[in-house]
């Protein structure tokens, strides 16, 4: 296994944020892949406008609260607020597995409790791992994503997207 970040954006140069982020990882973690950007609509009940949304693995030593803690630093650096849970933001960093770990502590819940649920989370995660199981149910998230579906994820630049010089979406 290995440890998993969700990134979204709806607010701002939506792609920069992003991008941002993975170079805001460094000192305390290092970047080992990023997926393919894709475009989503916001889940019900959050209002538009769309999300663009992405992940990457990562390797750390920071245990799973301390990185958590890392993430709200590098999400209040970017941009993000205290506001309404649903409200648009400028970056969203989630941790969306930590190797084979679960953990519920009311602050942290690892596995992402609603990764199941998304596909703008799972299909990023694919593009890192393929055969990448739930740590919790031991199913094939590509089983879950079949499941789930994919209406209104559209892939808008493959991987490489956050490089210097890629294009902006």
């Amino acid at each position: 296994m290995a440890i998993y970040v969700a990134l979204g954006s709806n607010l701002g140069n939506r792609q920069a944020n992003l991008a941002m982020a993975l170079r805001m990882f460094e000192p305390l973690a290092r970047v080992e892949a990023v997926s393919a950007l894709y475009e989503s609509p916001p889940q019900v009940p959050a209002p538009p406008p769309p999300y663009l949304n992405a992940a990457c693995s990562i390797v750390t030593g920071l245990a799973p609260e301390l990185l958590l803690r890392h993430l709200k630093r590098m999400e209040h650096l970017i941009g993000r607020r205290a506001t309404e849970r649903w409200a648009p933001r400028p970056i969203d960093l989630d941790i969306a597995i930590y190797n084979d770990q679960v953990i519920d502590d009311g602050d942290l819940v690892v596995p992402h409790p609603r990764l199941t649920e998304r596909a703008f989370v799972l299909r990023p995660l694919l593009d890192l791992d393929p055969e990448l199981m739930h740590p919790v149910t031991g199913k094939r998230l590509a089983d879950i994503l079949t499941r789930v579906g994919q209406d209104g994820l559209v892939e808008v630049a493959p991987a490489g997207w956050h490089e210097v010089g890629a294009a902006t979406a």
